[in-house]
């Protein structure tokens, strides 16, 4: 093996070259899902503010919790209970940027 072989495969965990260059291909694909997931959360957030603003302009409350229930269960029903945190923590951003 190579320097740059060895180096690459103590940095994914391989123990081989071909599977260090499958794990560093697939982390890069990973790396730019999450830039975008970070994207969409980012207007999530934008656009939860904005429903925020306009229901407390009308005298009600910052929060509605009859739709962060909905919310849960579309996360629950699509991904299982890790879907539920998942949601609470989208939920938990979203929350007070007014």
């Amino acid at each position: 093996m190579t320097a740059t072989t060895t180096e690459g495969t103590e940095k994914t965990g391989a123990h081989t070259a071909e599977a260090a260059d499958v794990i560093t291909g697939a982390r890069e694909r990973i790396d730019a899902l999450d830039d975008r997931i970070i994207g969409l959360i980012q207007e999530r957030m934008a656009v939860s503010a904005v429903i925020q603003e306009a229901r407390i302009a009308s005298g009600g409350r910052r929060v509605n919790l009859s739709r962060e229930m909905e919310v849960l269960g579309h996360y629950r029903e699509a991904l299982g209970k890790p879907g539920t945190a998942l949601a609470m923590t989208l939920l938990e951003l979203c929350r007070g940027r007014v």
